[in-house]
């Protein structure tokens, strides 16, 4: 079961964190992208519990239709899976995303390395290095994404270190590889009762229809537009 709503609820259509479909479709007109791969763990999967007055459509299907709606058909690649770690990923999804030549990359990788004793910041940074590169070596452009503070379990608080060191290692990659960079560290999305399915840890549609508008808003901004 998903998670539940409370009196008076936003809706995908009142929300003001998110964008209708026609705004999508002219915020990424004249994108140049027509071949895109989506590699990471869950979220690149896009996994997560419906939510009342949300369409029940991950972010990288809203992504899509989007691209599709302003530029025609695009060829689509998602290779994520939950649970992977940066490693993983490395090890599984690269090679199949290199085989596909994509003109553009979104990756989200490297919170699951977070979940263990010690975190090996240094190798998962090297293993972002490596796949990053790989990637930027083809001539796509890559997009990814710090994570949001989003935790409110007082058990959990302490995670937040971790969070914070895994995306200064984010900022690092993006700027090493001029990856188009999603921050959502201390977005406002945090502050929602919404965002989080009954796992904790996955976004719900509602959370999903946030993070679809603020991914197609960055993209736009990386679009090459004529003048006059």
């Amino acid at each position: 079961m998903g998670a539940t709503s409370s009196a008076n609820e936003l809706t995908e259509q009142t929300d003001p964190l998110c964008i209708s479909d026609e705004t999508a479709a002219d915020l990424l007109r004249d994108a140049p992208w027509r071949r895109i791969a989506i590699v990471g763990d869950s979220t690149a999967e896009g996994v997560g519990e419906p939510y009342p007055g949300y369409r029940t459509i991950a972010w990288p299907d809203r992504l899509m239709t989007a691209l599709h709606t302003a530029v025609g058909e695009v060829a689509y690649l998602n290779t994520g899976k939950t649970g992977a770690t940066s490693r993983q990923v490395l090890d599984h999804q690269l090679e199949p995303v290199l085989t596909f030549e994509p003109d553009l990359v979104l990756i989200g990788c490297g919170g699951n390395d977070l979940w263990v004793a010690r975190p090996d910041y240094a190798a998962t940074e090297d293993n972002l290095d490596r796949l990053f590169s790989a990637i930027t070596g083809t001539g796509a452009r890559t997009l990814t994404s710090t994570l949001d503070d989003d935790i409110k379990d007082p058990q959990l608080q302490p995670f937040r270190v971790r969070l914070q060191t895994f995306n200064d290692i984010i900022r690092r990659i993006a700027v090493r590889y001029d990856a188009i960079l999603l921050d959502l560290d201390g977005h406002p999305i945090r502050e929602r009762t919404n965002l989080i399915s009954s796992d904790n840890i996955h976004y719900t549609m509602a959370g999903h229809a946030v993070v679809a508008t603020e991914i197609i808003k960055t993209l736009a901004t990386a679009i090459p537009r004529s003048q006059g």
